[in-house]
């Protein structure tokens, strides 16, 4: 299913996000590709975000579409990820990606993990992260 990208319950990627994963695309000449972002379990307060460029769309992946730029998402992820914003910034400290999760009630200081209110709390510190 593709969808542009404007629904309120989609996610969406800045022009910034855009501009990045279209270098990195034809960086490593990658064409064909899209950005695959996932939640999978694990992190330091309970689930993780994940980044990946895909060639291959499943039949169940929901595919967005950013001025050329096609991002998927499977099933089981989309409603972790519904109304989040994926930003790439630039700094002094580096580059990287950043999801802004409406969903998310507890992140992890690196930024890589996040709690929502239906997820289980794990053991884990939130302060333990390795990257904080």
């Amino acid at each position: 299913m593709e969808r542009t990208g404007r629904e309120p319950s989609a996610v969406q990627l800045t022009d910034a996000a855009v501009h990045r994963v279209r270098n990195l695309i034809t960086e490593r000449d990658l064409k064909d590709h899209a950005l695959r972002i996932f939640v999978t379990g694990g992190g330091c307060s309970g689930l993780k975000y994940g980044m990946a460029l895909e060639r291959d769309v499943r039949d169940s992946d929901v595919r967005f579409n950013f001025d050329g730029v096609d991002v998927l998402i499977d099933p089981d992820s989309l409603p972790y990820l519904a109304g989040a914003t994926v930003d790439y910034v630039d700094d002094i400290m580096g580059g990287g990606f950043h999801i802004e999760n409406p969903n998310a009630v507890a992140n992890c200081g690196c930024g890589n993990s996040f709690r929502t209110r239906d997820s289980r709390k794990t053991t884990s510190s939130e302060n333990d992260c390795v990257g904080a």
